[in-house]
């Protein structure tokens, strides 16, 4: 892939609220492998997170986030953005997703690609025609054209080097046992292989991200958790979520019935079973990780000050759902919380100020 390198910095007021200059930023991404990932810190972008959604990436949100100290970005991506309902694949979304790679190596920005939907699944709905982790005909489909996905994108950026850009098969697999996974995973990443053979690889964790998977050793990529528990908090009132509206308004430390969730059950539970992965010589990462505007703002800051502390201790980078929007720090619509307005923007200074300490 060329380069497209990005038009002259803008410094901005938006800019001087988020801190440090850009210049100091940009240079070359830290190096990394599957046995030990940099503590990436940053934002998933959703422009082409859904068909429905799909728009070409901002110049600024790099920009923003390279002067905000922070140096990652994931990409979740529909693949029926560029390919139709005959497997024909189309240029011209590509070129939207090698701008922004090319927006991110000029800022010294780290961007992992993800199938948010695969061929075969996607969390969301609509659910997929195929099922990527069953057996039979239809199974065997749906990896195949797993695969060529993976296969495109390998050749596409060849020579894109591992620090810049790394490949993340699918988003939040279901509960689905080791050995489905992994069937799905190798042919995935034979693929790529075959096209780059150093292509960094990142496996999410089944059951929605939650539980890392010790069979996907064999393939040699890292793989990467999730931040939302405890649900309940995460997702007060998400409409998305059947009965979320009904839930008792969240605290932190959150009471349950089963008793208290605090930092130190969450290390517990979300922390040390990764750590046990990451002894066997896998890199971890948080992929994914925030709380819905509708959490009340100073409970929400304090329990994502418990998961920075606690995954900052564990040495491990994260990625917040995301810059813009409902769970991140600009213009989430939150009711409780004194915005500064700037360029456009509605900026979260608390939520801000908070990430850029961890």
């Amino acid at each position: 892939m060329a380069d497209i390198l990005p038009t002259a910095t803008r410094r901005t007021t938006l800019f001087g609220l988020a801190g440090a200059a850009l210049a100091g930023h940009a240079g070359a991404a830290e190096p990394a492998s599957f046995a030990k990932l940099p503590r990436w810190r940053g934002f998933n972008l959703l422009e082409k997170f859904t068909l429905a959604g799909d728009a070409p990436y901002r110049e600024r949100d790099f920009d923003f986030i390279a002067a905000s100290g922070f140096n990652y970005v994931r990409l979740p991506l529909d693949y029926r953005i560029w390919t139709d309902a005959n497997g024909t694949v189309h240029e011209t979304p590509l070129k939207d997703i090698d701008l922004a790679i090319a927006f991110a190596r000029g800022r010294g920005i780290h961007v992992t690609l993800c199938l948010h939907r695969a061929p075969g699944y996607c969390i969301n709905p609509p659910k997929e025609p195929l099922d990527l982790w069953g057996d039979g005909p239809d199974g065997d489909k749906a990896r195949i054209l797993f695969a060529r996905q993976w296969g495109m994108l390998a050749a596409r950026y060849r020579g894109v080097p591992a620090a810049a850009l790394s490949f993340n098969l699918v988003n939040e697999p279901p509960a689905v046992t080791e050995e489905q996974y992994l069937r799905v995973a190798r042919v995935a990443v034979d693929a790529i292989r075959a096209e780059d053979p150093d292509r960094l690889v990142i496996a999410d964790g089944r059951g929605g991200g939650r539980n890392p998977t010790p069979a996907l050793a064999a393939l040699k990529i890292a793989q990467a958790g999730r931040g939302y528990e405890p649900f309940h908090l995460t997702h007060y009132r998400a409409g998305w979520v059947s009965g979320s509206d009904t839930w008792p308004v969240p605290t932190w430390p959150l009471q349950t019935a089963d008793g208290v969730v605090d930092q130190a059950k969450l290390w517990r539970e979300t922390v040390e079973p990764w750590q046990q992965l990451e002894k066997t010589g896998i890199g971890v990462f948080i992929g994914e990780w925030g709380v819905y505007n509708k959490t009340p703002h100073d409970v929400a800051l304090r329990w994502m000050q418990a998961c920075l502390e606690n995954w900052k201790k564990a040495g491990w980078g994260w990625c917040l759902w995301n810059l813009r929007g409902d769970f991140g720090p600009l213009d989430s619509k939150r009711s409780d919380v004194a915005y500064v307005t700037s360029d456009g923007h509605e900026i979260d200074i608390e939520m801000l100020e908070l990430l850029q300490r961890y």
